[in-house]
């Protein structure tokens, strides 16, 4: 299974691309449009299609391409935001919620998995956080309590499954892990059998909607009564990408030379978070291991990113060999909670979105909301979720903080390009941001010496890509766009790849 990345995930072991079955009828008006074939929209794809609506979902590339297929697959009804936050926020009952709709996630991936037979490695695992200083250890009580009192069985404990030094812990019980490319296979399997139709390779341009939505695709035009975007966030221009911001999560996945591999959900409370669990591939166990994330498009050398994970993980575990390194994409939200419901400004465009470190079951969820709300007019957490809350208190210093950040962006790499004054400065594999002769342009001289020149100003709002050594890709620091070295969309909310320059025109031959 192909990814967007050129690190390879450990989920893609062994993993065939999935191969439509049904036909597309191009006469038919579909109820629903899904754009996005990851965790979110084939969850919300196969929910639709078994409540009575006729759905269609188009994928860019293949099923599990985006973040889907670089996850770590933990399954939580604990958020990378704590419940103590988010009861300041959102209050004792909104908290609650929150946890209730996260455990109805699990289950609906349980249940899926149940009823179509999927074998996807899904396990029930205690959750474990730790602290390792005393302001860490006084926070950790906090949270604590405002779990306890979300309705989430939380315990403290003096011990966790790795050696690590910590001076307070505690126990989550009832969390899940999962293999998510076996899964989300499975659920395009399912979809199909149900009737539904999955399109692959299939580019979705531009939707326009009269009487029904008709969606510009790469395979012709789509029509359909409501649109889903499951694309990890929204393409073109809107409030949520000023609410959302793109960031990069480092994962290597080893194994031990003891052969004693711990049990369990596994966190500690650094900023960013290390996190850690077990999985087994082929008959071999591994240790998945994430963290040191960062923006993205804010750190140039990623390569050396990974060298200090490394560095970290050897330190606390007797590694014998490191098969995996990749990194993958996610969007954090400004208020703590994710975006689910329509798009705001919009009636019939449903989104989900700002999953934070919690895809797979935030994604699960956005398929049920969704759904829900399509078949019956109503999901009792939509107004929690909404899209289009407003919250003057909560997250608004977030918010100034992120879009600050994009002005910064936006102006800063456009007036600093370096200056090169021969392409041999640049070895193969390397890449810059140079002007020539005047010109702006983005750099990549291939392993075979060859030289790939790029307009470095993202088509989506405008901003100046930065190169990704590790993954070589062009990434956007302001929403997060990612492209290929020779331009090509990797990731939205961009529609549209960097428009390749040919060294006639920079030169002026």
């Amino acid at each position: 299974m192909k990814r967007d990345s050129i690190t390879t995930s450990i989920w893609q072991e062994g993993i065939e691309n999935h191969q439509p079955v049904n036909n597309w009828n191009k006469d038919e008006v579909f109820d629903v449009l899904v754009v996005g074939g990851g965790i979110t929209g084939l969850t919300t794809a196969l929910l639709l299609q078994t409540n009575g609506k006729k759905c269609i979902l188009a994928e860019a590339y293949n099923i599990g391409f985006g973040t889907t297929g670089g996850t770590t697959a933990h399954l939580n009804t604990v958020l990378d935001n704590s419940y103590d936050n988010i009861e300041n926020d959102f209050g004792k009952e909104g908290t609650k919620m929150v946890a209730s709709a996260t455990r109805e996630a699990i289950d609906l991936v349980e249940g899926l998995l149940s009823k179509y037979n999927i074998d996807a490695d899904f396990a029930y695992e205690p959750g474990y956080l730790f602290a390792t200083t005393d302001e860490e250890a006084d926070h950790l009580e906090k949270i604590i309590d405002a779990t306890v009192r979300a309705g989430v069985v939380t315990n403290p404990t003096d011990q966790i499954p790795i050696s690590m030094p910590f001076k307070k812990a505690c126990r989550f019980e009832f969390q899940a892990r999962i293999h998510p490319t076996k899964y989300i296979t499975g659920l395009a399997k399912a979809f199909e059998q149900e009737g539904g139709t999955l399109l692959q390779q299939c580019i979705v341009n531009k939707v326009e909607s009269e009487e029904y939505f008709t969606a510009d695709t790469s395979f012709g035009t789509i029509k359909a009564r409501l649109v889903v975007y499951a694309t990890h966030i929204p393409p073109g221009i809107n409030l949520l990408h000023f609410r959302c911001a793109p960031y990069r999560s480092y994962v290597q996945a080893f194994t031990l030379k003891s052969g004693a591999y711990p049990t369990g959900l596994i966190y500690d409370m650094k900023d960013p978070y290390n996190y850690y669990r077990t999985q087994n591939i082929n008959g071999q166990e591994y240790i998945i291991a994430g963290g040191y994330d960062h923006k993205t498009g804010h750190e140039t050398n990623t390569d050396q990113v990974f060298r200090e994970q490394e560095a970290y993980l050897r330190q606390h575990f007797d590694i014998d060999r490191i098969d995996y390194k990749w990194s993958s994409q996610f969007f954090t939200n400004t208020d703590g909670l994710p975006y689910i419901g329509l798009l705001p400004g919009y009636e019939k465009i449903y989104v989900g979105t700002g999953f934070s470190g919690n895809g797979i079951t935030l994604g699960s969820l956005t398929g049920k909301m969704i759904c829900e709300m399509i078949t019956t007019g109503h999901s009792k957490y939509e107004n929690l979720f909404s899209p289009s809350r407003i919250k003057p208190i909560a997250g608004f210093t977030e918010f100034v903080k992120e879009n600050a950040d994009v002005i910064s962006q936006f102006i800063g790499l456009r007036l600093s390009y370096e200056k090169i004054t021969e392409l041999a400065q640049l070895a193969p594999g390397e890449a810059t941001l140079a002007k020539w002769e005047g010109n702006k342009v983005a750099l990549y001289k291939d392993e075979q010496g060859k030289i790939h020149a790029l307009d470095p100003v993202c088509p989506h709002a405008k901003c100046v890509v930065n190169w990704n050594s590790a993954e070589k890709s062009w990434d956007c620091p302001c929403h997060g766009s990612r492209f290929a070295c020779n331009g090509a969309l990797l990731t939205g909310p961009a529609r549209t790849g960097l428009t390749q320059i040919k060294w006639e025109d920079i030169e002026g031959d």
